[in-house]
């Protein structure tokens, strides 16, 4: 991968995604990359160990800096830094944290000719009665069903709003899983949870389905593994003719059965499934189904998924979370072509 114009800015490049893209840019021969945060006094320094990047930023620090040396050669700026908590109560939070952080930081990228992609989330779409299609045109048709949702909504709606979407990239970004959540507690992804409870106990618990038209387990979502998210995310930032929201996920729906069963496989156990009860807080937010339509991506010219889920959840659970590993760059020599 070449170098087009400067340096790379990712925030929340110590979470999930975010680390994740600084591995992918590494594989491909970038390490020009200046990463903000929120380390605090937990395990997440140590999703950034094995990578390489240039520098390290506080994120609370960063829009004070905007216009420092430090920054002067940023030219794509990765803005993947939230508070993802779908369960958190403080709206306020939220509200300054995902809407006021990003608005602040995408203006700065606009007045400044720097490309500016961002995540939303497909939590946007609420319980997906108006439709899960990308771009803009049934934006404002949403109603997210919970406080994160919305707080991510306010900003898609602000830059359409403002003309912004014609000029920065927008990913609402499915189920994505991998390497490097361990650190995200309850919003740990259902593989992960679900391999600890079978290693554990031999079996894993899923949620009963209370609507006649799903069968137990048989509820479904688009789950995406992290490889292939950051493989589309780079795609779009580097694309030219891409602007406005897309869908990013695997396109395919699949059951929570699904999911889980390539786990007992790796672990060599035969297949043990319980189901109980949907918590009464969750019955009236729970979606039965979520699948993106990834067309406009394709539309871009990303040839789409590497990993099929068997062969997601595989290479997750044997790389990963049975030898206890991280993502690493398979070379610690930088080569640019």
């Amino acid at each position: 991968m070449s170098k087009p114009n400067g340096k790379i800015l990712i925030t929340g490049g110590d979470g999930l995604i975010g680390s994740a893209l600084i591995w992918a840019l590494n594989e491909r021969g970038r390490d020009d990359i200046i990463v903000t945060g929120l380390l605090g006094a937990g395990e997440k320094w140590k999703n950034l160990v094995a990578l390489r990047f240039e520098d390290y930023l506080e994120a609370d620090r960063l829009l004070e800096c905007l216009d420092s040396p430090r920054l002067a050669d940023v030219s794509h700026i990765f803005h993947l830094g939230a508070c993802s908590d779908t369960t958190e109560k403080d709206c306020r939070y939220l509200i300054e944290n995902n809407y006021e952080y990003t608005r602040r930081l995408a203006e700065w990228s606009l007045a400044h000719g720097k490309r500016f992609v961002y995540a939303s989330s497909a939590a946007t779409y609420g319980d997906g009665s108006a439709g899960m299609r990308d771009g803009d045109r049934d934006l404002e048709l949403f109603r997210p069903l919970n406080m994160y949702g919305f707080s991510k909504q306010l900003f898609d709606v602000h830059a359409k709003r403002h003309g912004w979407l014609e000029h920065i990239v927008g990913l609402k970004y499915f189920n994505v899983f991998g390497p490097n959540e361990a650190h995200k507690g309850e919003m740990r992804s259902v593989v992960h949870k679900a391999f600890e409870q079978i290693r554990q106990n031999g079996s894993v618990k899923l949620f009963k389905s209370e609507r006649p038209d799903y069968k137990d387990g048989e509820q479904k979502r688009d789950f995406f593994y992290v490889k292939d998210a950051v493989d589309a995310t780079i795609h779009l930032a580097f694309a030219p003719q891409a602007s406005g929201l897309f869908n990013l996920g695997s396109g395919i729906a699949s059951t929570w059965i699904e999911l889980v069963t390539p786990i007992f496989d790796v672990l060599g156990l035969p297949r043990n499934i319980e189901f109980m009860d949907l918590p009464a807080n969750l019955r009236e937010k729970y979606q039965y189904y979520t699948c993106a339509d990834i067309s406009r991506l394709l539309a871009t010219g990303w040839s789409g998924p590497r990993f099929t889920l068997d062969k997601a959840v595989r290479d997750y659970v044997g790389q990963y979370l049975i030898p206890g590993l991280r993502l690493e760059p398979a070379s610690r020599e930088v080569s640019v072509p």
